[in-house]
This record gives C-alpha cells, structure tokens and sequence, in this order.
C-alpha cells in the first residue's frame, strides 16, 4: 500500500491548541459539556473549518456532528466513518475525544488537498455528549437505537437542566432528537483515534495500542430518603439521615467491584444534598454512580451488588434507599480483521504496537453495534486523563494520526 500519505501535525496542533482555549478553567483545563456556550462556539469552529476545506456539514437532531466530501467529489457507497467527541468532564485535559476528532478532519483534510481516489466516501463524526454529562455516550447511542420521548424528556445534566431544554436552547426541535438512528448499512466501518488514559503503552514503551475489547458501562442514581430537620435542637437518636447512610454505602464501593472481580470499578463521583444547608439534616441524597467490567455478567452482578449494599446502608433506620440504573451499556469486542489491518499497517510504519483492552468507555462499542469498528490508542503522559495534566506527546499524536489515515484509506480504497 502507497504510505506517501501524512498528516499534518502542524495543523493538527494549531487545532488542539485553539480548542484548549474555549471552555478554558483557572486551573487550565477545559469545562465543555455537550449544549453548553463552550459547546456553541466549538460547533462555530467546526462550522469554519468546514466551510474553509469546502467539507460538507450536517447535524442530526440529537447534535452528532457530519463531515465529508461535497456531493460532486463523494464516490458511492456507505461511508468509513471516522471521529470522537469534543465535550469534556469538568474541568477536563485537552486530548481526550479532541484528538481523535482533530484527526478525523485532518484525514479529510488530507485526502481532499491529494486528491486521493477513493471507492467510497470518508465522513468525520463528532458525537455530542459522549461524557454523560445527560446520558452516557448519549451520540452515538441516539445513532443505534431511537430514544423514546418518554425516556428522552426526563434526562438530566449535571446542573439539574433537562436534556429537552438544551436542545431548545441550541434552537433544534428536541422531537427530532427521537428520529436519529441509522442502519447498519449506512456506515461501511468505523476508526476512533484516542489518547489510552492509562500508564500501558508509556511504562511499556509502545507507540501505539490496537484496542481488542471495551468495558461495559452502567450508570445509576442511588437515592437515600430521610427527614428534614433542624441540625442543633434535633437529638442524634431521633435522627432519620439519609447522609449516614450515604456514608456507610460510599465507604463500601471497594468491596462491591471486589465481590464481582480484580477488574471490576464502581465509583460514585456527584452527591447532591436537598436541601443543602449546613444547620440542616438534609430530607434527600443522590448519588450518581459509575459501575464498569468486562463481562455482561459481572456488569449485572455489580448492579445486584450495588442495590443490596444500599438496601444493607439502611438497615436498622427509616432511611429509604432507591436505586435507579439509567442505562447499561454491554462490553464490546473490536473487529478482528480491521485490528490485523491495524497491525500490518503500524509495522509499516516502523511503530512498536501491542494489543490492549480498554478499561474506559468510548463512541466505539455503540458504533460496533453498527459496523466493524477498531480503535487505536496513543500514550497518555504518567497515565494521566480527565485533568488539565492530561498529555501526549505530538510524537505520539503524529504516529497515532497517521496510523488512523493509513488505516482509513484502506478501508475506503
């Protein structure tokens, strides 16, 4: 295969830099949720780079984002699709899901100044909310199975805003928002780029890692009823706390994802109070819990896990535990023969690769619910995501985005 091919990191660069700078925070991350004014102004960028490459762009009703060739250069045929997402958690780094849908625009940049011929089209996606901030992986979630109304109208962000709300407020019509899944046969296959999150390939000197599975995902509230009262005349005894209960069920995570296996996590990382005063004891508590495996199985065996040690947290009080789990998303396997692709392509290259599973959630296991799919991570610097010390270096960036164009002109020829 003709290798002549290469991004441009010099680029690639001045596009990451210029994304770390909207949503910007003191301590120099980002704070980019999906629907947000940050989130606007990086739909703007989007928008210029478009318009600039003479790209294609169109949004579906729930703000995935879709980038490709004009009608009078798109060979026939479904596309390759290729991208990530531009959200971030609070107060995030500046590569994860950015790089790879910076990479994903450069290898429609590089394909169209080529002019490379291709079989059939390369499209860019950007998928909204892939953080959760309303519904984990929420994009490309919408891109396999419909959301119901029912189920749509009552997601929540963070801030307590409702799913419907935001759309609104980005003057989309959030009924359409039920109307976005598309056929298997709409896509030919998907690549996502992505920073590892881990220490891995950096301790164990790899260039690149060729995903082989991704860990199965669960998001739950759990909530702890108890009673209102006055914080100094109200005696200990007489108490219903819900955040005693909250106590004794946080301190109990670790041996929750130890009863199921070595792999297994659960973290609870938002606690909402109401009604949240210092010289109150609070009527209400609300946990928002993260639960990760590799196994369908021990992905349930958490969830029983979870709801007994809640039920356990207020045994011998009136305190009222409820556990909602708000969606459970199966681990995956990546395609076999795009990772042999992958790994031939990385060896031509002259880059040192390995095979790893990814312990993170990614767009990629709703995607290979629709198409073959494979992922290739870069280095992370220490290990180091979901900070403002999140790094790789443009080394690492560089081989990472070429690997992907290598890979995506194979599959699209």
């Amino acid at each position: 295969m003709d290798l002549s091919y290469d991004v441009s990191l010099a680029r690639m660069r001045e596009d990451i830099d210029r994304l770390a700078e909207i949503g910007q925070t003191a301590r120099g991350g980002a704070d980019r949720p999906s629907f947000s004014a940050a989130d606007r102004e990086v739909r703007g960028w989007l928008a210029e780079v478009a318009a600039r490459f003479g790209f294609t762009l169109r949004t579906d009703g729930i703000g995935n984002v879709f980038i490709g060739p004009p009608p009078e250069s798109r060979p026939p045929g479904a596309p390759v699709w290729t991208g990530s997402h531009l959200d971030t958690v609070p107060d995030g780094g500046p590569f994860d899901g950015i790089l790879g849908s910076v990479a994903a625009i450069e290898v429609l940049r590089t394909i169209a100044e080529n002019q490379v011929s291709l079989a059939r089209p390369v499209e860019a996606v950007i998928f909204a909310d892939e953080e959760g901030n309303y519904h984990h992986l929420l994009g490309s979630r919408a891109l396999v199975e419909d959301f119901s109304w029912d189920r749509l109208e009552n997601f929540q962000g963070r801030d307590g805003d409702l799913l419907t709300d935001a759309l609104e407020g980005m003057g989309w019509d959030p009924l359409q928002a039920t109307d976005t899944a598309v056929g298997g046969a709409a896509v030919d296959s998907f690549f996502e780029l992505h920073i590892e999150q881990g220490p891995v390939l950096e301790s164990q000197g790899f260039d690149i890692g060729i995903v082989t599975s991704i860990v199965g995902l669960g998001a739950a509230e759990v909530v702890f009823l108890g009673r209102q009262d006055h914080a100094g005349t109200t005696p200990m005894h007489q108490r219903i706390d819900p955040m005693i209960a909250t106590g004794t069920f946080l301190s109990h995570l670790p041996d929750i994802a130890s009863a199921v296996s070595d792999e297994a996590v659960i973290t609870s990382g938002l606690i909402d109070v109401q009604p949240g005063g210092a010289n109150i004891v609070p009527r209400k508590v609300t946990l928002t819990v993260d639960f990760r495996a590799s196994q369908d199985r021990e992905l349930e065996l958490l969830q029983e896990h979870m709801i007994a040690s809640a039920k356990r947290a207020t045994s011998g009080t009136e305190v009222v535990a409820d556990v909602r789990v708000s969606s459970m998303t199966s681990p995956v396997q990546m395609d076999v023969a795009l990772r042999e692709d992958l790994n031939d392509l990385a060896a031509a290259r002259g880059y040192r690769a390995t095979s790893i599973a990814s312990g993170a959630g990614h767009d990629s296991q709703n995607m290979a619910r629709l198409a073959p799919t494979a992922m290739i991570f870069v280095p992370s610097i220490g290990g180091r995501s979901h900070t403002p010390e999140e790094l790789s270096t443009w080394d690492d960036v560089e081989k990472g985005s070429n690997l992907l164009l290598d890979a995506v002109l194979r599959r699209a020829r």
